[in-house]
């Protein structure tokens, strides 16, 4: 009979025993029942608790509070499963069950590769290579999927969870009115609903231990009488009239940017001191009241070339009067007191490091280095030697597309205000899906975490779709493992995924996709093979007999996917599951790409119009792993909305 034992006194701990417990019992049916005791003296059973309860040191540690070590040394019938904090207990007991066979393939139960076998003796030590490892909400979110992202996230060694905005309605908007799926009904729910959704979503993440970052976007909005919470039927914002002097004068006025009923992407008067005052005040009043909040992220706009013109704005760059802006911060918060940690961003127009200001207390600061405009068919380089970037020029600037600009940026940045960085990554948010064969995205992805940790950016928060699984998990599998151990070789976690997601037949499953990724060439989809830059980005009429192949594929393979409909792990039913409807969907696109490739944008975007009428149909079925909304967004928007056409139309001649 098994014991398992609570060395150490935490909910967290707490709730790493009751895993283990389920875990176990699920492994060994037989094994009976498993009994918890908090036992701080105990010599046997399942012992789990922090390191130093042990006599295990944590020197390798920089902060225990923030560095994950995990440290497992169990027999057949017990041992010792610690961490460096209490979050890090809870990976201990993942990373045993890893060791002895269990897998997380995709959020919820379904998802779970449980063996039925005995536990081995297991030894493994290792603190994690990256300190944040995390994603950020965003897509088409429903809560129940929350609840299982949330649940999944440190099952594969992620160990960040953030939730942008004061009320998050926005993206749950995008899920419950059926935003891109024509096939379903909506069902609207209310901001107190949101509100009450992202506590819950606090509370899980509180019970895991994981890092809770929060806000981001809407400083510029909420303290200045405005929301960031989309307004219902269309109405306008309005500022309030004595807050006008506060906002950003850009082409001749203060007002909403260009007039977009958006508030968070205008930007303030950052030269004002009262303006700064105004946002300092509310965020020490969120960190006062949210001191659940692990780390509370402060960004501008959600714009660029739209910082004030002002005659005294004129005189620094914004990221000298963010600088500014953050120290006066950094004393208001110490005057109440509060240790609240802050994030503030190197994006857009902040990209460029500042000229003149510094961080006069950068212990309480991380910079996030967000690469919004890079190229993801392009990984980060090792050498960035020769990397360089013009100068800032107020709201004339470009946005960079090497990624290796931000990345020589961010380190600037580090120079000038001596603070650490990490990564705000957009891996899975829309360029997932323009690799529909997979593993090119999956490998920019892997070397992307490789070099920015070989840069010193300690680690990412991927602003994702929390349904990003379409086809399977490899990508963000990959992306949770090899943050925590960057040894880890790109063909070593593929065969770990596929081989527990498709079972013996795992190797054909790779062929399949890697003829996808031929038909479907993701250098096309991203627009980097035009026979002719005029007709537009996608042109190229030779495309269409590799985009012919695909309806070959799915006939090609369909005998194969019938014949594994159902298997004896439920996971691997899943995966096949979601392949099946993968080659319909790949099928029906590659129809809307044969239009876009000859230069037929109307019919191509017909053609894509009715995929996502038809396709919309099944996500009731797939919608923990697929997000129609992100497809149908990305798509739309990096494709098919553009009307290039190979016979040009009058205006053009």
């Amino acid at each position: 009979m098994y014991s398992i034992y609570k060395i150490t006194s935490h909910p967290t701990v707490d709730f790493a025993a009751e895993e283990l417990k389920k875990y176990l019992r699920m492994m060994m049916p037989e094994c009976g029942e498993i009994v918890i005791s908090y036992a701080p003296d105990a010599k046997s059973g399942f012992r789990l608790g922090l390191m130093p309860d042990f006599g295990l040191a944590t020197d390798e540690a920089e902060d225990v509070e923030l560095d994950d070590i995990v440290h497992v040394d169990t027999d057949a019938e017990g041992g010792i499963l610690a961490g460096s904090n209490p979050r890090s207990v809870l990976f201990a007991v993942y990373r045993f069950l890893q060791e002895n066979g269990c897998r997380w393939l995709f959020p919820g139960v379904d998802g779970e590769y449980i063996p039925m076998q005995d536990v081995k003796p297991t030894y493994y030590h290792k603190m994690a290579d990256c300190r944040y490892r995390g994603q950020c909400n965003e897509g088409a979110e429903f809560q129940k999927n929350m609840m299982e992202v949330i649940d999944f996230t440190p099952k594969i060694g992620l160990n960040v969870f953030m939730i942008e905005f004061f009320n998050p309605k926005g993206y749950y908007n995008r899920y419950y009115n059926r935003d891109e799926n024509p096939a379903r009904e909506p069902e609207p729910i209310s901001p107190s609903t949101a509100l009450q959704w992202k506590r819950q979503c606090e509370t899980e993440i509180s019970k895991r231990g994981l890092q809770f970052h929060d806000m981001g976007h809407g400083w510029t909005a909420e303290p200045f009488g405005l929301t960031s919470v989309p307004t219902e039927s269309g109405s306008q914002y309005v500022i309030p009239e004595e807050m006008k002097q506060y906002y950003a004068l850009t082409d001749g006025q203060r007002g909403l940017f260009q007039g977009k009923n958006r508030p968070y992407d205008t930007n303030i008067c950052m030269s004002n001191p009262v303006a700064r005052q105004i946002a300092n005040r509310a965020i020490v009043d969120y960190a006062e009241k949210h001191q659940n909040v692990d780390y509370l992220h402060v960004w501008l706009a959600d714009q660029f070339n739209n910082h004030c013109e002002c005659e005294e704005c004129k005189k620094k760059t914004p990221s000298d009067f963010y600088v500014m802006m953050m120290n006066e911060l950094d004393e208001m918060l110490a005057e109440k007191g509060l240790s609240t940690r802050i994030v503030f961003i190197c994006y857009v127009d902040t990209s460029w490091p500042p000229l003149f200001e510094k961080l006069k207390n950068p212990k309480r600061f991380s910079l996030l280095v967000a690469p919004i405009s890079r190229d993801y068919t392009k990984a980060v380089k090792q050498d960035i030697s020769d990397v360089t970037y013009p100068p800032y020029q107020r709201n004339k600037n470009v946005l960079f597309t090497d990624v290796n600009q931000y990345v020589k940026c961010g380190i600037d940045w580090q120079k000038m205000c001596r603070v650490r960085a990490l990564l705000y990554e957009y891996h899975f948010y829309v360029d997932q899906y323009l690799d529909p064969g997979v593993f090119h995205f999956a490998k920019v992805v892997y070397d992307d975490i490789i070099n920015y940790k070989h840069h010193g950016l300690n680690g990412l928060i991927n602003d994702c779709s929390q349904r990003s699984f379409w086809p399977n998990g490899f990508a963000f599998f990959l992306y949770g493992q090899l943050q925590f151990d960057t040894s880890l070789s790109f063909e070593a976690l593929l065969e770990d995924y596929f081989s527990h997601a498709y079972g013996e037949d795992w190797c054909t499953v790779v062929k399949l996709l890697e003829e996808i990724g031929a038909a479907m060439d993701v250098h096309y989809l991203s627009g980097k093979r035009s026979a002719d830059l005029k007709v537009g980005k996608r042109y190229n009429p030779a495309v269409a007999e590799e985009l012919k192949r695909m309806p070959e594929i799915a006939k090609k393979y369909n005998d194969f996917l019938q014949a594994h409909r159902v298997t004896p792990m439920r996971a691997q039913t899943i995966a096949y599951k979601l392949l099946r409807y993968y080659m319909e969907y790949c099928e029906k696109l590659s129809f809307a790409l044969l239009a876009k490739c000859r230069g037929e944008g109307e019919i191509a975007l017909t053609r894509f119009q009715e995929l996502l009428a038809d396709f919309g149909r099944h996500e009731c079925e797939l919608e923990t792993y697929y997000d129609q909304f992100m497809m149908g967004f990305a798509l739309y928007h990096r494709i098919f909305a553009k009307m290039e056409t190979a016979v040009p139309t009058v205006e053009q001649q």
